[in-house]
Formats: structure tokens, sequence, C-alpha cells
């Protein structure tokens, strides 16, 4: 060192201050490996960016993910997953609904996770165009346990449904059935149901259409069963499965039911009766009762007892099936074209091209301009 160099060392560091210098030394050096680390460090993608970029997601959507994920753990894991789900079938709009609902799944593992569950469906014989469908309507399927609630809810319902195209059916409509335990309850309550002497077609339709009713717990359903027959339903009719389905509703919707049909001068028989013969009418809106019964009532054509003893006039629309009729018969009635309306049951339940046979096409050129009577024509 030269004498300058020695000099000016003394003057900025004393003899003791040594301690100081080393100090400042690993500051410094610390300092510096920290900046370099960051300089040649792999920057993690944003998620945004990477979604939008790379997978073609939508501003919307790939926002909605960030904004829940704003990491990913390992951008080539969350890559391979994307794209294994686009070769399996998904298109990018059930990717971004999968992926909204589920955006953690971007951080699963594809080989141990992902992978598998797709796997199972393509085993059971699902088309690439299905499994993308029941899984975006239902992405939790994708963090369900394989082993323990997806092979055996799927082998449930292939069991009672017979083939992978019927359970495909249901999924589409009741995807979530594949998340929960169907052999806690499912299972047995069909064979309860069975037991009752329902054949098990009718329980079925059960599994498309109210799969929940299914899920009641078994107390419920042995309790719906006695109320049901308590109310006078026949077991040996089709309808007592719909009658035991309506009443395992809870206390609380069943006796606001009761009280709708109260409020606008059904008797108690008149409540019974509509029950037995027509109980899906039991889960028709309140609005909606109101509204039909008020219509029919206006012509002066049809009364109480008449919806008593066709309860399923209730279950029709007012806009579509009662106002363009009621339109066309009260035309004719102007016109003395008829003399003699028909009974409730053919007018709600005749189907449209069977109603324009009847009384539209005989007097077309005398309806003219009624509204709808020409379009109802020209369709049937």
């Amino acid at each position: 060192m030269t004498a300058l160099a020695r000099k000016i060392r003394i003057c900025l560091f004393p003899k003791n201050s040594s301690s100081l210098i080393r100090k400042t030394d690993v500051t410094v050096s610390l300092y510096f490996s920290t900046y370099v680390d960051k300089q040649h460090s792999v920057s993690t993608p944003p998620v945004y960016e990477f979604l939008m970029n790379k997978h073609h997601f939508s501003p919307q959507a790939a926002s909605r993910v960030a904004s829940v994920l704003p990491h990913l753990k390992n951008p080539q894991e969350s890559d391979l997953i994307l794209s294994f789900l686009k070769e399996s079938g998904f298109s990018i709009a059930q990717l971004e609904k999968t992926m909204k609902s589920k955006p953690k799944c971007l951080n699963a593992n594809l080989e141990k996770s992902i992978k598998p569950k797709i796997t199972i469906f393509q085993d059971m014989g699902f088309s690439g165009n299905e499994i993308a469908n029941i899984i975006s309507n239902n992405p939790v399927i994708l963090q369900c346990s394989v082993k323990d609630r997806i092979i055996p809810s799927l082998s449930v319902l292939k069991g009672i449904l017979g083939s992978s195209v019927e359970v495909s059916k249901v999924l589409r409509i009741s995807s979530w059935a594949l998340s929960i335990d169907l052999e806690k309850n499912m299972v047995p309550n069909i064979e309860f149901l069975k037991s009752c002497g329902i054949p098990l077609k009718q329980i079925i339709r059960h599994i498309y259409f109210r799969p929940t009713f299914l899920l009641n717990n078994q107390e419920t359903m042995r309790k719906s069963v006695d109320k049901a027959d308590a109310m006078g339903v026949d077991r040996s009719c089709k309808t007592f499965v719909y009658a035991v389905q309506v009443v395992s509703q809870t206390s609380k919707i069943w006796d606001f039911k009761l009280k709708t049909f109260r409020d606008m001068g059904f008797s108690e028989d008149d409540i019974l009766r509509v029950f037995r013969y027509a109980p899906l009418v039991f889960t028709v809106s309140e609005v909606k009762i109101k509204k039909v019964k008020e219509v029919l009532l206006e012509t002066g054509k049809y009364d109480v007892s008449c919806i008593v003893n066709y309860p399923k006039s209730l279950m029709f629309s007012v806009e579509k099936r009662y106002k363009p009729r009621l339109q066309v018969l009260g035309s004719l009635e102007k016109m003395n074209l008829i003399k003699i309306w028909p009974s409730l049951s053919v007018l709600c339940h005749t189907t449209d091209k069977k109603f324009c046979e009847k009384f539209v096409a005989p007097f077309i050129d005398e309806l003219g301009d009624v509204k709808l009577a020409r379009k109802d024509v020209i369709k049937s």
C-alpha cells in the first residue's frame, strides 16, 4: 500500500474503529449480493398476463382469477395444467369458467391432482365434451378425492342409470352430485321407495330432474311417505312419488303453500283433492297460482270448482297458453261462432296444433287479425 493511501485510510478509519470497518464491509457485501440476486432471478409472470397472453383468457376472466390468485407457485406447471385441459376437450370459455370458480387449481399438481380426475371420466366412456361440461359446471370436482368421492359417486350413478350416457345427462344438470356422498342417502332412499311399491323407473326420473329429493336424510324420507299416506295419496298412483317429494319440503314452505290456497278461497277438501291429483301444483309459485286463477275466473266460464277438478290447470303459462286461447274463444263467442266453451282440461291440455285445428282453422277468415290466431295456424 502506498504512503498516500495508508495516510488516507488512517484518517478515515482510526485504529479503534476496526469493528466499524468490518460491519461496513459486511453491509456493503450483503446489499450487493441482494441486488445481484434480484437482477438475475427468474421473475414470476403476473397471473393476469399469463392467462391473457399465453392462454387467451378474456381480460375480465383473467382479472377475476388474478384478483384471487395474484401469484403462481410454478408457472410451468400451471401452463401444463391449462394445456392438458384444452387437450382433454375444454374450450377457452370452459377454462375461464373453471378457473374463475376454482383459481387454486392453477397451483395444483397436474400428475397427482388433475390428470387422475380426467382419466376416471375417460375410462368410464365419457367424451371430451361431456367431461368439459361436467367439470366446468362444477369445478369443485377437481378438488375432490378420486378414491373417496368421484369413483364411488360415478359408480353409484352408473349402477342406477345403466350407462355413461345417462350419467352424463344427469351430471349436465347436477354435476354437484359428484362432490357429495351418494351412498349415504341416495341409495338407501331409492331402496326404501322401491319397498313402498314405487317403480324404479319413476324414482329414476327424480335423479334427472329433482335429485336433491333423493338426498334427504332417511328419517325425512320415511316421514314424508307417512305424510303422503295420511293425505290419502294412493301408493299405486304415479303421483305418489311426487306427493312424497312435495311434502319433504321444510314445514315452513309447506305451511306457506297451504296458506296460499286458503287465501284464494280453496276449502280444506279442495286443497286435499288438488294435492292428491296434482301434487306438483304445490311447487308452483304463489304469484303464478293467483294469476292463473284470476285469468280463468275473469272469463266467467270457469270457477274454482273447475280448477279443483283439473288442478294441473294451475301449472300452465298465462302468457303462452291461456291468453292467446282465451282471446280466440272470446272472439268466436262474440261472433256467435261458438256457443259452448271447451272444458278447462281441453283448454289448457290440448296441444297448439289440436287447438288450432278445432277453434282457429275453421274460422280463420272470421277471426281476421285476432292477435296470434293466424300465427298459431301457421305454426301448426
